[in-house]
């Protein structure tokens, strides 16, 4: 066997994932919901098992934002806040925008079963995890690093801003900056020592079906269900507005061109956003009566745009020339794929 040919699979597994549009995390985050649905008991095996496939969210997703701060380089940082600032601004501030003027138009109670609280709280948050497991195959530096976005538009804070809760004060600045920590100490060490950015290149596929797993054991499928027909309709207009609005940003604002379908996978809702509702309606009582209907749906939309963005997005990028080696971007730099086993050698 050449020493350089990767040995022959029994089961394609990674190269069946890959086919599938953001395949890398989608998969995992499926049979994730699946087993936590219907086999909790496997979660709760305790040691290695439960540390790996249930509580290993949140430190995998350190490691990555870590290792993509160490592919910033001086040079490309300031294109990753431009980047950054036009994510936040197309996909939080101007459809939480768009959404707070439908609640002067229709009122609270929104329009065809859909309340304003639910597209509220689905609308103005995206998935951080799916973003760089997409970009780490799709984009370069300035895309990957942009997660800060995702950073600053977590949790409840754009919903109480825009719908005028008074709780916005509680929102410590601290929870910011522990979000942006391990993306500053990766640059610098990244930018100390090239050597060190290329053994963490690998990263990203290392990690990512492990905590897409995790991520997808805190989805109910009960609740999915629940939410129905109208969760599904939350979670479609929430991926067709922000997807129109995030391309249109890449396209027209940061001039990525072909490329700029990369941005509508930003158009996702992220999972914590389910407890938004509850939260919104405990500073402001007059959102209580729709909690219920609202988490369920929000609980739908998530698992919706977590399949129908990254299709849409390969979708437009294969449509429009974007996938192709060399981008046809002016001043653009090539995009490093973190998915081209690099760490098999």
């Amino acid at each position: 066997m050449d020493a350089g040919r990767s040995p022959k699979s029994l089961v394609p597994l990674y190269d069946g994932m890959n086919r599938i549009p953001g395949g890398l995390m989608l998969v995992p985050l499926v049979l994730g919901s699946v087993v936590g649905t219907f086999f909790p008991g496997f979660l709760e095996l305790g040691s290695f098992t439960t540390a790996l496939f249930k509580d290993s969210a949140l430190p995998l997703i350190a490691v990555l934002i870590f290792a993509t701060g160490m592919q910033i380089t001086a040079r490309t940082s300031g294109p990753v806040l431009a980047t950054t600032g036009t994510l936040l601004l197309t996909k939080s501030l101007i459809p939480a925008g768009l959404v707070a003027l439908a609640g002067h138009l229709f009122g609270i109670e929104g329009f065809l079963g859909v309340s304003i609280l639910a597209l509220m709280a689905t609308i103005d948050n995206s998935n951080g995890g799916l973003w760089l497991a997409f970009t780490g195959r799709y984009g370069d530096e300035r895309d990957r690093g942009a997660y800060m976005a995702s950073a600053l538009n977590d949790g409840p804070f754009i919903s109480m801003l825009f719908l005028g809760a008074t709780g916005l004060a509680d929102i410590p600045l601290t929870a910011f900056l522990a979000a942006v920590v391990p993306l500053v100490l990766g640059f610098v060490v990244g930018n100390l020592d090239p050597r060190w950015t290329e053994v963490m290149r690998p990263v990203p596929n290392i990690v990512i079906p492990f905590f897409a797993f995790a991520l997808g054991t805190g989805i109910d499928l009960r609740d999915v269900v629940t939410g129905g027909a109208s969760g599904i309709l939350v979670g479609v207009i929430a991926v067709l507005l922000t997807a129109a609005l995030t391309w249109s940003g890449y396209r027209f604002i940061l001039r990525r061109g072909a490329r700029s379908g990369i941005a509508i996978a930003s158009a996702t809702t992220a999972g914590n956003a389910v407890a938004t509702p509850a939260i919104i309606a405990g500073v402001d009582p007059a959102f209580e009566p729709f909690v219920a209907v609202a988490t369920a749906q929000v609980a739908s939309a998530v698992l919706v745009s977590a399949i129908l963005a990254p299709l849409l997005a390969t979708f437009v990028l294969r449509r429009q020339g974007g996938l192709d080696p060399e981008p046809a971007d002016d001043d653009a730099p090539r995009p490093v794929a973190a998915d081209e086993g690099r760490g098999a050698a």
